[in-house]
């Protein structure tokens, strides 16, 4: 079957409180990311919160890539999507683990937009 997307969801764990909390840290390394990956990147916004705390979205002419920190458990919560064959979202996954400074990382791929051929549809639907 084939797919629209590629959906990467990533616990991060173990990062540096210093790096999650600083929203231009994040934001940077964010953008990085996904140009890491190979995307084209069209719009970004981030916040900082208080006392502390960063979220932030990368919009990529691919999809996306999201986060939310906690610095205070040195734990980010990240989303790459990806749409089509130039963009792999595992390379930004890397460089985020890198550059976060990450103990370590869950991921999980999910295939977005599956699309099954006709064959397959119809045997689904019988």
């Amino acid at each position: 079957m084939q797919s629209l997307g590629r959906h990467v969801l990533a616990e991060v764990y173990g990062c540096r409180f210093d790096v999650l909390n600083d929203v231009r840290k994040v934001e940077d390394i964010m953008v990085n990311a996904a140009l890491e990956a190979g995307a084209e990147v069209r719009e970004v916004v981030f916040h900082k919160f208080s006392p502390q705390g960063v979220s932030g979205v990368v919009v990529i002419s691919e999809s996306h890539l999201a986060i939310h920190t906690w610095p205070e458990l040195g734990y980010a919560a990240v989303d790459v999507f990806t749409c089509g064959d130039t963009v792999n979202p595992w390379d930004a996954c890397q460089y985020l683990q890198e550059k976060f400074e990450a103990d370590y990382v869950d991921a999980s791929e999910v295939k977005r937009g599956v699309i099954a051929k006709q064959e397959e549809r119809l045997a689904v639907n019988i």
